[in-house]
């Protein structure tokens, strides 16, 4: 017993206080005020705040927890849990948010009143027990006339009616935020968005995802980024898996935390749970949420790339076409990536969980065995191909039985390739690889094994056939080895060993037993190189994020062995899930003393009671049955029927069958090979030719296998009354999913729901029944029901103050922090409801805390403000005041700078001009002594008889040299004009000439393109000689009257023209110049009609029109006679252009006189 201490039974100094502030308050604010602290529990009861953290009962209390239960058991239907403490009144039926037809809840609720008084849209349950969206047009007692949306009325009882939300709530992001929560509103939204591309939504905590069936474009790089970067809070799978890589990085470093349900603040590890049913989409969202932590958490980007890799070889060795997916994945897989301190991802684990063996073995019609069969036997090489000695899929018993052996959209030959490329980046080498694919042909080999029946009492004999000699080979044992442990068995009598021979059915079972465990321990052995490759031997700092795709709940037709499991491993699940958003919200609201309305949910620990009771529950019962050998499936019914028949989740059946009541609804399974795939033998004959072969695999499968037997590594195994050297299939799977559920509760959980939008796996298809069904089963309605009528935001009441506490005046600063809390409450007038005091916490609606953060972020944004504007002015002040120093400091500087360098240019200006002054005394005394000289020759005169003589002459001959030179001007200006005139036509001729040559070159360009043109065309001819023969006689005519030369006229052969140049010239060149180019223009238009006259008859040939030749040889025959005959005449008009510019550059250089300059 605790003591309990007298302080503790006396009033505290928080009730004290708050009865003072009641008193004080009472009069002001009545309706504000926050509600009255609930009464605190007796302290007899508990002594201090247990942990809310809960360890699952294990393997040792299985016997007190069934006790505890037992009285429980013999209850009709499902139990209920419920919220709250006990002394709160149950919740009333009308107040519930979920109205379904056929139940006890009020009729007559205020909402739906209200809707049938405005006669406002409506949902409305039809025949077929499907929700239909309608307007009530009148009520007429307990009947409604209802117009639905096909304009259709129908009369539906009041009861079978529920209010839909408005328009405008129509497709939001969060469950929560729905007026009305009832199922057609939920399953409406959830359908608008999906119909919308928008295949993710929120549940509260919990993330829904429909599968799209198809690519849906948000999951580029810049998508990362944005949740990354919190640009983005739309429902996402990257935005879970971000919030589980936030939470994992503060860890216990994280001051303040908002908590949703549960405060994990404290928890570093986190876990997602991805749950669903086949075919949801549960393997594809796994490999988002990697991807997106590869991403964020990338760093030298080798680890990162084998953990994404790791997923094709998953899915080859693991994933399965079924009736209801075509990449179903047919065992459970924990992913757990270690991150270092930094965030980066240091290295990863995988665990894995029920691998369907009996899928090797044994097909249903239209499925398939696991992928990596059919991609070996597509993709594999020719060499690898010979070497193990591989044949067509449809070859092989094991893989054609089913009628099934593709997958329209897949492509098993490129896929074998990409497994090729993971096996390599996660380092398994190539002869691993070769063994690996010797083990998958011995397990194909084996299944080709036939025997045959050799007497009356069903003995049989082993075929000696290729089957044997392959599968013999590729396991690395001799064919009578093989044989003889396929067909014979040793029996231990006293002590003599007797060999007895096989029954033709104990024979099958015993190949099939060996294929199996073959390709088992491959797995297996995968699983550990993988494992090893992901290992990089950094520091582990204990932060890690686990990833769990496990199979979802699925009832089947057939319900086996392997579903059986399943089915326990879900309930197991689904507990953990209740527990962390149910169990575990309602001891935290009874231990802080809020006032809180009971909510009911469906709880499952009678169901898990059943299945792990001892001694009688249903795994011991069936473990016990399988220790007979001669045991048979109505025996383990028999049982079953015996000790559980009082537990209302069993219920025994006919015809060895019984019928669980799970969770998630009523399951009947078949006993038929329960106790066989329970017991998992191999017998000893078989595991010794393993441990003898010469391959390396076999013996370490079989030395594996019998390590594990002796030395048993779980903790479980060495406590339990199961640590035995054989032990079941399902006892195993039980420590192997407790060791699970352990690991679980050591972290913080995220939930992804996948839900299956319809059966048929196509795109834009919604099933509103399986929908429903799943939403149901995977608990999403309650969780909603709980996020809104609950408080699923919580702070401490020192989280809170030292948050706002800078809201409250100075004076109310030095309180305690209960007392600042509710202050601060009252100042941000919140209404009472939205809110409850608990003993340590405050605990807030939804969306309480958006408002409370969206006042502090104004509050906080006014102040920086405040101090924004302070700063400014004072770092202006700062600024003038500096501003007035440095020019001041300038001005001295300047000063100084500027006086000397007057001073220099003084010096400068002195010199230069002294400098100047000698200069201009020098040139002044040179001219002066030129002046001198000259005036002094002009001093001396002529003699006169000599000036008298040349005078005379002078006067008699000027007056005919004045006439010759008028007569020669008046000579040249008549020639000067006769040249002009002569200059004016030739250029008129050149500017023709030029204008000819332009117009021919564009000529030519427009025959060169269409020369290409036709050259394509024609190469295609003989493609379409068959069509064209039809069309010969229009064809024909087409083509001789639009047909243009293929050959190409460069532009310079032409640009002479045709027309002979006109116009006289005293010039000798222009006579034989015009008489060139005619000579040369003539030649080119002859040459040109030859040319087309043969190309017409090469497509003439081609066309079919005349006798065979061989139309590319003469059309390569005529270009070569073209390229020749265009080369030799660009260069004679090269020649005679060459001339005409000579003679036209010389006659500009004569002068005016005609004499050479």
């Amino acid at each position: 017993m605790l003591s309990v201490s007298p302080s503790s039974i006396a009033r505290s100094s928080l009730e004290e206080m708050l009865e003072s502030l009641r008193q004080r308050d009472e009069n002001e604010m009545p309706k504000d005020m926050p509600p009255a602290l609930p009464p605190r529990p007796k302290p007899t009861s508990r002594a201090r705040l247990p942990s809310t953290k809960r360890r699952l009962p294990s393997l040792e209390d299985d016997e007190s927890r069934a006790a505890r239960s037992s009285s429980d058991c013999s209850l009709e239907g499902e139990r209920v849990r419920t919220f709250g403490p006990k002394r709160v009144k149950e919740m009333e039926a009308g107040e519930s948010p979920y109205v379904v037809a056929g139940s006890n809840e009020s009729r007559w609720d205020d909402k739906l009143g209200y809707f049938i008084e405005k006669k406002l849209h409506v949902w409305c349950r039809s025949g077929d027990g499907l929700w239909e969206s309608g307007q009530i047009q009148s009520t007429s007692g307990e009947k409604a006339s209802v117009l639905l949306s096909d304009n259709s009325v129908v009369t539906v009882p009041i009861q079978e009616l529920l209010p839909a939300n408005p328009h405008i709530l129509e497709g939001v992001d969060d469950l929560v935020q729905l007026s009305y929560l009832n199922e057609p509103s939920v399953l409406h939204n959830i359908r608008c968005r999906y119909l919308q591309d928008i295949i993710y939504t929120k549940a509260g905590p919990v993330l829904v995802a429909v599968n799209p069936f198809k690519d849906v474009e948000i999951y580029e790089h810049d998508y990362v980024t944005a949740y990354r970067q919190k640009l983005l809070d739309s429902p996402h799978a990257y935005a879970i898996a971000d919030e589980a890589y936030d939470k994992m990085m503060a860890g216990a470093n994280s001051h303040f935390s908002v908590t949703i349900f549960v405060n994990f603040a404290d928890e570093t590890n986190q876990s997602i749970i991805i749950s669903g049913e086949s075919g949801a989409g549960k393997t594809e969202t796994a490999k988002i949420v990697m991807q997106y932590l590869a991403v964020i958490g990338g760093g030298s980007g080798v680890i990162e790339s084998e953990v994404l890799q790791t997923s094709y070889i998953l899915e080859a060795f693991g994933n399965a076409k079924t009736a209801r997916n075509d990449n179903s994945s047919r065992f459970g897989k924990l992913i757990e990536i270690h991150f270092s301190a930094s965030g980066q991802i240091c290295d990863a684990k995988i665990q894995t969980f029920l691998l369907e063996k009996s899928r090797v073995v044994q097909l249903a019609l239209g499925e398939r065995s696991y992928h990596i069969f059919y991609q070996l036997c597509s993709g594999a090489s020719s060499a690898l191909r010979g070497r193990l000695r591989l044949k067509k899929a449809s070859d092989y018993k094991y893989l054609n039985q089913s009628d099934c052996l593709e997958i329209h959209t897949i492509d098993d030959a490129q896929k074998f390739h990409t497994l090729m490329g993971a096996l390599d980046t996660v380092r398994i080498c190539k002869e691993d690889q070769e063994h690996v694919f010797e083990m998958l042909a011995a397990v194909l080999w084996l299944g080709n094994i036939s025997f045959l029946v050799t007497d009356n009492q069903n003995h049989i004999e082993v075929v000696a056939d290729e089957a044997v000699t392959n599968a013999a080979s590729l396991i690395g044992c001799s064919e009578p080895e093989l044989v003889l442990a396929l067909s014979t068995r040793k029996i231990q009598a006293g002590k003599d060993e007797v060999t007895r021979r096989l029954t033709l059915q104990q024979a099958i079972d015993a190949r099939d037993a060996l294929a199996k465990f073959i390709y088992v321990s491959l797995f297996d052995w995968l699983i550990e190189e993988i494992n090893s490759s992901l290992t990089t031997g950094k520091h582990n700092t204990g932060r890690s994020i686990s990833i769990l795709d496990f199979y979802g709940y699925e009832p089947l037709k057939k319900n086996s062995f392997q579903q059986f499991c399943v089915n326990y491993a879900n309930e197991r699940l689904q507990q953990h899930f209740n527990r962390h958003l149910f169990k575990l919200e309602q001891e935290e609201y009874e231990l802080d003393g809020i006032d809180w309305t009971k909510v009911g949910f469906v709880d499952n620990v009678d169901c898990l009671n059943l299945f792990e009771k001892k001694p009688i529950g249903l795994i011991s019962l069936l473990d016990e049955i399988s220790n007979f050998p001669k045991a048979t499936n109505l025996t383990l019914v028999a049982k079953l029927k015996q000790h559980l028949n009082a537990n209302h989740c069993f219920k025994g059946e006919r015809g060895g069958s019984f019928i669980i009541h799970h969770n998630a609804g009523e399951v009947l399974y078949d006993t038929e090979d329960f106790l066989k795939k329970n017991r998992e033998s191999l017998h000893s004959e078989s595991i010794q030719l393993l441990s003898l072969c010469t391959s390396r695999f076999p013996q370490y499968f079989t030395s594996t296998m019998l390590k594990q037997s002796q030395h048993p590594e779980s903790k479980f195994m060495q406590s339990s009354m199961f640590a035995c050297q054989k032990q079941t299939v399902a006892t195993k799977f039980k420590v192997q999913l407790f060791e699970l559920m352990q690991h679980l509760e050591s972290t913080n959980p995220h939930f992804i729901r996948c839900i299956k939008p319809n059966s048929k796996q196509i795109p834009a298809v919604f099933q509103n029944d399986l929908a429903l069904e799943q939403l149901r089963c995977n608990g999403v309605l309650e969780v909603v029901r709980i996020s809104r009528l609950g408080y699923p935001i919580r702070m401490t009441h020192q989280e809170f103050a030292t948050r706002y506490r800078f809201i409250l005046p100075e004076s109310m600063a030095c309180q305690d922090h209960l007392s600042m809390s509710i202050a601060i409450l009252q100042q941000f007038d919140i209404f009472p409801e939205m809110y409850q005091v608990g003993y340590t916490k405050l605990y807030f609606r939804a969306g309480q805390i958006v408002a409370l953060e969206d006042v502090r972020k104004q509050f906080l944004q006014g102040t920086l403000e405040v101090q924004k504007l302070s700063r400014a002015r004072r770092a202006r002040l700062d600024f003038h005041e500096l501003k007035g120093i440095v020019v001041k400091l300038q001005s001295y500087v300047r000063g100084k700078s500027a006086r000397k360098e007057y001073n220099v240019l003084k010096k400068q200006h002195k010199s230069v001009v002294q400098i100047q002054s000698a200069i201009r005394g020098w040139l002044t005394r040179k001219n002066f002594g030129h002046l001198w000289n000259s005036k002094k020759s002009t001093v001396s005169k002529p003699k006169p008889g000599r000036r008298m003589s040349e005078s005379k002459d002078l006067s008699e001959t000027l007056p005919s040299v004045v006439e010759e030179l008028q007569k020669a001007v008046s000579m040249a200006e008549a020639t000067l004009g006769h040249k002009e005139k002569e200059n004016i036509a030739l250029r008129e001729q050149v500017r023709k000439y030029e204008a000819r040559m332009l117009e021919y070159e564009s000529k030519m360009k427009s025959m060169e393109e269409m020369w290409q043109k036709q050259t394509s065309l024609q190469l295609n001819l003989a493609a379409a000689k068959n069509s064209l023969i039809t069309d010969n006689a229009t064809g024909r005519s087409g083509k001789r009257n639009g047909f243009q030369s293929p050959l190409s006229y460069d532009s310079e052969d032409t640009s002479m023209g045709t027309h002979t140049p006109g116009g006289n010239t005293p010039v000798r060149f222009f006579n034989n110049g015009v008489n060139s180019l005619n000579t040369l223009a003539n030649e080119f238009e002859q040459r040109k009609r030859n040319f087309d006259d043969q190309v017409l008859a090469i497509v003439e040939v081609k066309t079919g029109n005349s006798p065979p030749v061989n139309p590319v040889e003469e059309f390569r025959r005529l270009r070569r006679m073209f390229d020749a005959w265009k080369k030799d005449y660009k260069a004679r008009l090269k020649e005679e252009k060459a001339k005409a510019h000579r003679i036209e550059g010389e006659k500009h250089r004569r002068r005016w006189w005609g004499m050479r300059k």
